[in-house]
């Protein structure tokens, strides 16, 4: 594999794996080098073989993890595997690529070579399963691989490719917090419920949370979803899932650390409650928008929102004293009148109008706590909310179901236009309803709006 084409491999494959991930460059090589080699400051070296002299540098904010460093061993082998062969039909190379990424994915999770192919028979039979309904429905499933449980075979052994394609498996499983587990050689072993473990933590959408739980470092688990995405799990984290047909690895961590660096200061709680929110809103497919507010930047952000959805009486004031300023502008000036009569009112009468019904019932629901500070699913259900959700820097909700004042030439649906507007004043986050996740910040340099990351 040449240079040029080894290159373009890794920004169609592999960086779309890697949230926040980048080619830095290159660097010199000899024979001595392997593969895949740590770098410096989070980085790694690639190159297709051990005979090219250079190596390519990918790198991104967090140090990568021993299970991404096996995944892309097995990717390079797999890739230069199939460019060897020569083909001339890119169609039947892009299938094998494909191919060769779950594989892969295949044997960064699994302890031995037989238990590989295991794991790639129970992917086929969830695939045969996504393009199929059970009386007119699409049905949700989940399976377990069990490696550290070996049944041995008998003549009672059930194997999974006689159980998985009949049509009463579709009853036998949610997809959340129950499902069918088969030992290392792919044999039934029967079926779980997977009662929620208090105090484990799990890296996981919360819908999921059960299987993520379940899922040891031996124990692998396999989610369809009723949407026909595939998730997998272990180490109690969801590592992987294929999302209109393409796989992508979440990086948990590398996310959290993201909103940090384009954010201001924060608590990593908030951060995370942030990711996680948007990571649940998404596997909900219910879209959102949610937005982070730098600490300096609030003031600006409250132009664009209106003030009958503002939650807090300290942004209802700041808020209250914008839209009397605005109104003594001469160009203005008719306004004044109504415009005093609606503000120039005490917070607690301003939400007796009907348009506020929506406001006081949030406040009851919210308590004054900090978003940080809610559960998760109701963090979840708000933010699915039509508008947008936003929060100040130290977690505080100033809106939920914000319908914002874009701004003109915005492009795009409503959320994304919404969450292009708001980046301007900190991360925004636009959920769409197939799940895709899109961070957007403002470049300081040039004041453009960039994305952070995507997911999915």
């Amino acid at each position: 594999m040449d240079k040029i084409e080894f290159y373009n491999v890794l920004q169609k494959l592999v960086l779309p794996l890697f949230t926040g991930s980048y080619i830095e460059g290159e660097e010199l090589s000899s024979p001595r080098d392997n593969e895949v080699a740590l770098g410096k400051k989070n980085s790694l070296l690639l190159k297709p073989s051990k005979q090219d002299e250079y190596r390519l540098v990918l790198k991104r904010g967090q140090a990568f993890q021993p299970f991404e460093i096996a995944l892309l061993k097995s990717i390079l082998l797999e890739i230069e595997t199939i460019s060897q062969l020569n083909l001339n039909d890119i169609n039947y190379v892009n299938i094998l690529q494909s191919h060769a990424i779950e594989k892969s994915i295949c044997k960064s999770l699994c302890e031995q070579e037989e238990t590989v192919f295991v794991m790639l028979g129970l992917l086929n039979e969830l695939e045969q399963w996504a393009t199929r309904t059970y009386e007119g429905k699409k049905v949700p499933i989940c399976v377990i691989l069990n490696q550290q449980t070996d049944l041995g075979n008998s003549e009672n052994s059930i194997y999974y490719n006689d159980l998985m394609n009949k049509d009463f498996f579709a009853l036998l499983t949610d997809g959340e917090v129950s499902a069918i587990e088969f030992d290392k050689n792919g044999i039934l072993i029967g079926y779980n419920q997977m009662l929620s473990r208090k105090g484990t933590q799990a890296l996981s959408p919360y819908k999921f949370e059960a299987v993520a739980k379940y899922c040891s470092d031996k124990r692998i688990g396999i989610v369809l979803t009723a949407n026909g995405d595939f998730l997998i799990f272990k180490n109690r984290t969801l590592l992987f899932a294929k999302r209109k047909g393409k796989w992508i690895v979440f990086s948990h961590d590398e996310v959290i650390q993201l909103l940090l660096n384009k954010g201001s200061y924060s608590l990593k709680d908030i951060r995370r409650s942030i990711y996680f929110t948007a990571l649940d809103t998404s596997f909900a497919y219910t879209g959102g928008c949610l937005v982070y507010l730098n600490k300096d930047m609030v003031e600006q952000a409250l132009t664009h929102i209106d003030a009958h959805d503002i939650i807090m009486e300290k942004y209802f004031e700041i808020k209250k004293q914008q839209e009397l300023d605005e109104a003594n502008k001469l160009y203005n000036y008719q306004r004044l009148a109504t415009v005093e009569k609606t503000f120039q009112v005490p917070y607690s009468i301003f939400l007796q109008q009907e348009k506020c019904y929506k406001v006081q019932a949030l406040q009851k629901i919210i308590s004054g706590k900090p978003f940080h500070e809610l559960s998760r699913k109701l963090r979840q259900e708000l933010v699915s909310m039509d508008g947008a959700t936003i929060i100040d820097n130290d977690g505080n909700i100033i809106a939920i179901g914000a319908i914002i004042k874009i701004e003109a030439g915005s492009e795009g649906g409503g959320r994304l236009a919404a969450a292009s507007t708001l980046a301007k004043y900190g991360i925004s986050i636009k959920i769409s309803q197939d799940g895709n996740l899109t961070a957007f910040y403002s470049d300081k340099k040039n004041g453009k709006t960039k994305v952070l990351f995507t997911v999915g």
